[in-house]
């Protein structure tokens, strides 16, 4: 999934790769506020932002900052429950994970009694299948793509607002739902732990406005939401501890503000004084603070490391760069030393050279390109000169942030050295990605990061280069390279059908280097993504499925 720095999610992690992760988590920065102390009832928290959220709306979210916030106001049929030395996976909506039958393509569902909305009414799974149902509108656009491509009948159904709805999920009674697969999903328990597996009832479904008005079944409920200004949550006063095992109701109001430069809000998170004492972020730590945060001692107890499956990169619009030579020579010319220097060193990751990140299952070192992280001018020129020496003129897509817009001064600084001309285009950060991912906006270049949705490359390298995709999501193509390699979507088709996960795992990582063959994206960093919150802010989970500071215990010191 994506972050505002994109963070986008893939969550389909194998057990052993959760634990592998999860193992990481444990020994990067500190869970300090998580920690001792009877959690303190009341006040409120305020929550820093640079940006507003993309979308608020539980089938259109596909950013950690949005799934995130909407932990506190929607809840899912399964859910991570962080609270133990590693994610596990625990029935939400749902009484428990789920029960797969013939052959992981029919999923049953059983809700728990007694959730019921900010007005009162019970949730039912009639709303759960309405919620499902509304991903297949083109009105809800940019979530994740999962229930078109494994629900039967998916390809051809176009959303409930037309009154139809979909045979393959079906609700025998009020509290059971049922969903028919096309292939096995042995992990589909995983993905219905995103938001867009959760109820929207129908009668307060307001379509492409709900970002706004989203119906509350959590503990939280928007009680007013002025776009790029200020959200503000209040308690669901009809949430119930005894039906929800992974949150908690603590603060009387979460007040969120946008707007702020991330440096300011370091600034004065790091400062403490005043409402920053009760205040955290969302959006990380700005490249030009990380480093010195990372490294202050005063700060260690409200400063969170969160190791992020996923990975920071440039795409090459394929499309575009047509000329093999030429995106190989980018490749070798990008200097990742002052690229990861803009997002903060070496605080901010690892060096990357592959798409997968380690401990996602199906990742397998390689190194196509330099050995030398600040590149290779030399052999960069020479795929220049056998393409002929061409002079181009490429756009780069960033995000209007001093962070991102030091990357892009690096980009344009290396590719000028082997005769290419950039052109910064600086994209509002609140809607960067919903930017990028409609196909009329095609840049030469352009920034994402993407974090799996669930621990396992299926969430990853399929979602961001299946070609075919491109045709059918032309306002939420997550395709950035426009790459449609017979190659890689052969390998694509081969990993859907395998049960075998250790066999499945080595298609994943040919899948990989066939990626970086074509050079259609520069692997940049393997991420860490840092925040700080206030000394009056407890309760605080490293959520290192999303990647963000979660927010489902958190409580304000008296």
């Amino acid at each position: 999934m994506t972050r505002s720095t994109r963070r986008s999610r893939t969550v389909a992690l194998t057990a052993t790769a959760v634990a592998i992760a999860l193992g990481a988590t444990a020994c990067g920065g500190s869970s300090g506020n998580s920690g001792s102390g009877t959690p303190g009832k009341g006040g409120t928290l305020t929550i820093l932002n640079k940006a507003d959220y993309d979308h608020l709306d539980p089938q259109r979210v596909y950013t950690t900052e949005g799934q995130s916030m909407d932990q506190e106001i929607v809840r899912t049929l399964t859910g991570w429950d962080e609270t133990g030395p590693k994610p596990k996976l625990v029935g939400d909506l749902a009484t428990d994970t789920g029960t797969a039958s013939k052959g992981a393509t029919v999923w049953t569902f059983h809700l728990r009694h007694g959730v019921k909305y900010q007005d009162g009414t019970e949730v039912t799974a009639p709303d759960v299948k309405y919620g499902v149902e509304r991903f297949f509108s083109s009105d809800i656009n940019g979530g994740p793509p999962y229930a078109a491509q494994w629900l039967v009948g998916g390809a051809d159904y176009k959303g409930p607002y037309q009154g139809k709805e979909l045979g393959s999920i079906q609700t025998p009674d009020k509290y059971t739902i049922v969903f028919h697969l096309n292939q096995p999903v042995a992990d589909f328990n995983e993905t219905t732990t995103m938001t867009g597996w959760s109820a929207v009832p129908k009668a307060h479904d307001t379509g492409s406005t709900y970002d706004t008005k989203v119906w509350s079944d959590g503990p939280y409920m928007i009680k007013s939401y002025t776009k790029n200004k200020e959200l503000v949550l209040a308690k669901n006063q009809h949430w119930s501890q005894s039906t929800d095992p992974i949150r908690q109701q603590n603060v009387d109001e979460m007040d969120v503000k946008f707007g702020q430069d991330e440096a300011a809000i370091d600034q004065q998170l790091k400062a403490d004084a005043g409402t920053a004492q009760t205040s955290i972020q969302q959006w990380p730590i700005a490249g030009s603070d990380l480093s010195q945060l990372a490294n202050d001692p005063s700060l260690k107890s409200r400063y969170y490391k969160i190791p992020a499956p996923g990975i920071n990169y440039l795409a090459i619009n394929t499309t575009r760069v047509k000329d093999l030579r030429v995106r190989q020579a980018i490749e070798y010319a990008l200097d990742k030393t002052t690229a990861r220097g803009a997002f903060g060193g070496s605080a901010y990751g690892d060096y990357a050279s592959t798409m997968l990140s380690p401990g996602i299952g199906g990742y397998k070192k390689f190194n196509l390109y330099s050995a030398n992280p600040a590149g290779n001018l030399a052999k960069a020129k020479a795929l220049m000169k056998q393409a002929g020496n061409p002079k181009p003129t490429m756009s780069i897509a960033v995000e209007n942030t001093a962070t991102e817009e030091h990357f892009a001064d690096a980009v344009k600084t290396a590719l000028g050295r082997i005769g290419i001309t950039v052109n910064i285009t600086p994209i509002n950060a609140s809607n960067y990605f919903s930017t990028v991912d409609n196909v009329k906006n095609q840049y030469d270049l352009t920034w994402v990061d993407w974090i799996a949705d669930w621990p396992n490359a299926s969430t990853v390298l399929p979602t961001l280069f299946d070609g075919r995709l491109i045709k059918k999501n032309p306002q939420a193509n997550q395709d950035q390279s426009y790459l449609n390699d017979p190659k890689v979507n052969a390998l694509i088709d081969k990993a859907a059908k395998m049960t075998d996960i250790t066999q499945r795992n080595a298609v994943y990582g040919q899948m990989d280097e066939q990626i970086l063959k074509d050079a259609a994206v520069v692997p940049l960093m393997y991420m860490n993504f840092s925040e700080m919150s206030g000394s009056k802010v407890g309760g605080v989970i490293p959520d290192s499925i999303v990647a963000e500071p979660s927010l489902v215990h958190v409580y304000v010191k008296h």
